[in-house]
């Protein structure tokens, strides 16, 4: 299924249409995320554009098949542990047209310091040394007609492209944009090196379809813009850009991919845009990381009513579970478990079953009325954290994470933590 495919299913579309000043989509797609999904008409000769078609969680679970949050972790988190075979397709090059440049394509910048536009959805998919493909999304950038800076963090990809030029090789490597929101959702996840994330969207799909680059790459077939070229050994300064917390990410020395073809769809070629830091972007990063918290912490507690990477975390860094303990230590076995779980988070708080972590008045409250901050807080100290937190101790991310305990203690009078209700009429 195409992106258009996808596009033509949604019913909260609301069509916008040119002239498209510099900032025009950054702006409606802040404007728009929860509300409605906007489609941008005649973004370029040949190209609609569209945006937050994963900004909330019913989208999410409409594109899986699923009604809640159990549901679409297990489905998630089994499709990670079960990837399954996809299909190769050899007549595709018809249905294509190519173009010259990367700046034919309709990239944009997002805020106003970034240093140039951006593409900020593409799946990147290189091949290693072992033939080992793996499928991340990364952002893009061009610097020339045919070169773009890419950044990498220190994950598969990056290992990919390590231990390749190392050896003297350049990586293949294919750009996908505009693809299935569930292609996105996988490349968006961590499983094992070793699993290629686009088998993991074909479990998630129950069935996908690639297409060969002549480089020995693979592309989601029917991706609207596929990217054929080389991650090099040159390098070229990428940023400033918005990262997940919203702020300017530094200026760094990244890899430069070399591009030999830049293919379009001759139809319904439409691109997605992927606003930094809107929901979108905090729902992709976070969720299968929210699903592993969710794994973990069932195995030292009872029962887990809700986990919640939270929207002021930015999805990351800030975690809120939901559980019943049934002794004292139950919440902090389940606050280190979610900390062994995402490795990035730096902030885990433990509530009780009456408290909703989707609503922070009510985390708040919990924290006021039944921390103990003597036995209920904890600091681990010089762990490594997220490179994202703009106050880690160094460019690893090294930090001190806190650990809160906000449920209610087991040896007070149950009475005195019952949350008062005015009954119906």
């Amino acid at each position: 299924m195409s992106l258009a495919d996808v596009v033509r299913s949604l019913s909260d579309l609301r069509v916008h249409g040119p002239p498209y000043g510099e900032f025009t989509i950054a702006r409606l797609l802040k404007e728009s995320e929860g509300r409605w999904t906007p489609l941008f008409e005649k973004v370029r000769d040949g190209f609609t554009g569209v945006g937050n078609i994963l900004d909330s969680r019913a989208k999410l679970y409409k594109y899986l098949g699923v009604t809640s949050d159990e549901d679409a972790y297990v489905k998630l988190l089994d499709a990670l542990e079960k990837p399954s075979r996809f299909e190769r397709v050899s007549t595709w090059r018809d249905l294509y047209r190519e173009v010259d440049s990367l700046y034919d394509l309709p990239m944009v910048r997002y805020y106003e310091k970034e240093a140039r536009p951006y593409l900020t959805s593409g799946v990147v998919v290189g091949v290693g040394v072992d033939g080992v493909m793996n499928a991340s999304i990364h952002r893009f950038s061009p610097i020339d007609a045919r070169k773009a800076v890419v950044r990498l963090v220190p994950r598969h990809l990056y290992h990919i492209f390590k231990s390749s030029i190392e050896t003297g090789r350049e990586v293949p490597v294919a750009v996908a944009w505009g693809v299935h929101p569930l292609v996105l959702l996988a490349a968006a996840s961590s499983p094992p090196f070793g699993v290629f994330e686009l088998e993991v969207a074909s479990s998630l799909m129950n069935g996908l379809k690639v297409m060969e680059l002549d480089n020995g790459a693979v592309a989601p077939f029917m991706a609207s813009v596929v990217i054929e070229g080389h991650l090099t050994g040159e390098y070229a300064d990428e940023g400033p850009f918005v990262d997940i917390v919203g702020v300017y990410d530094r200026v760094r020395r990244q890899p430069v991919v070399r591009v030999e073809k830049i293919y379009v769809l001759r139809d319904d070629a439409v691109v997605h845009y992927l606003l930094p830091a809107g929901l979108e972007h905090i729902l992709l990063m976070g969720f299968e990381r929210e699903a592993k918290i969710w794994r973990a912490v069932r195995s030292v507690v009872p029962r887990v009513r809700k986990v919640r990477l939270t929207r002021g975390g930015f999805g990351w860094l800030v975690a809120v579970i939901s559980l019943a303990k049934s002794v004292e230590g139950d919440a902090k076995n389940a606050l280190l478990a979610a900390f062994a779980a995402h490795p990035s988070l730096k902030i885990a708080i433990a509530v009780d079953e009456d408290v909703d972590p989707d609503d922070p008045v009510s985390v708040e409250w919990a924290i006021a009325t039944r921390l103990r901050a003597d036995r209920g807080i904890f600091v681990v100290p010089y762990a490594r954290g997220s490179t994202l937190d703009p106050v880690a101790l160094n460019e690893e991310g090294l930090t001190h994470k806190i650990g809160i305990d906000a449920t209610r203690p087991l040896d007070a009078d149950p009475a005195f933590f019952e949350r008062a209700r005015i009954p119906e009429s």
